[in-house]
């Protein structure tokens, strides 16, 4: 197996987390796409004495770093570039979100994660905790929950409310969230993929956000799927089964950018 189908697998993950990252999959999947062509270019600069899906975040956070986080702002910011950078640069993803997004979100561990940010234990157990008080802040929100099976419909309620947001409204099918979530005008709306009548939650986000704008974390056992890079896809993504804080991780950044 050469190390380019080594890294593959990891590629969507990847996606995942520059698009959370970013809070936009534009941004997410150009630092990607950098950080593949890096070592398609130049095999060295993955760090071979890493396992290869840590390596290959720790690339991305050298891509990251070395563009300051600008990757994409020419063809983003329109006329007015200065203004439009400095705009962007107030609303980069500090290191804290970062630390809190690879150990919630993508599940590294403390020890991982100091790799990939070049960080010792201790400094990144401190961004975590830093980064949890930043989501503690966070404008409360109210919440509009698809989703088809009660047990984790009820899971995700209270997460929503443990943050201190307030559930607006819940729908169980595509049907029942045209007919509820507009008059509810959630501030960010959480959507399973697959509802009960073989609906789309993602049809039903879509015409939903032709009345009413607001961003949306998408729940899915496959992920894979909807990170291909290919076309227009999610900027948040979690898979299920899904831990709390990985929910919690999302919510506090959707709602970072929002």
């Amino acid at each position: 197996m050469s190390y380019v189908d080594e890294l593959a697998p990891h590629l969507p993950f990847l996606r995942r987390y520059a698009r959370a990252l970013t809070g936009a999959q534009k941004s997410g999947d150009a630092y990607v796409r950098a950080a593949l062509e890096a070592t398609i270019a130049d095999r060295s600069v993955l760090d071979d004495t890493l396992p290869s899906r840590v390596a290959l975040y720790k690339l991305f956070h050298t891509v990251w770093n070395a563009t300051s986080g600008q990757l994409d702002t020419p063809s983003q910011e329109g006329p007015d570039t200065a203004q439009g950078a400095e705009a962007r640069l107030k609303r980069l993803s500090p290191r804290s979100r970062q630390a809190m997004l690879l150990t919630s979100m993508e599940g590294f561990s403390v020890g991982e994660t100091g790799d990939i940010l070049g960080a010792d234990a201790d400094a990144v157990a401190d961004l975590v905790k830093q980064a949890w008080g930043e989501v503690d802040t966070v404008l409360k929100a109210g919440v509009f929950i698809i989703e088809d099976e009660p047990i984790i419909a009820a899971d995700l309620k209270n997460i929503v409310t443990q943050l201190g947001h307030e559930v607006v409204g819940m729908a169980r099918t595509k049907t029942e969230a045209l007919d509820r979530a507009p008059a509810a005008r959630p501030g960010l709306v959480l959507a399973d993929i697959q509802l009960a009548d073989n609906s789309s939650g993602v049809e039903a986000v879509h015409e939903i956000r032709k009345q009413h704008e607001c961003p949306v974390i998408f729940i899915t056992a496959f992920p894979e799927r909807l990170l291909t890079g290919e076309r227009a896809e999610p900027t948040y993504l979690i898979t299920k089964p899904f831990m709390p804080d990985a929910v919690k991780a999302a919510i506090g950044q959707a709602l970072f950018f929002a």
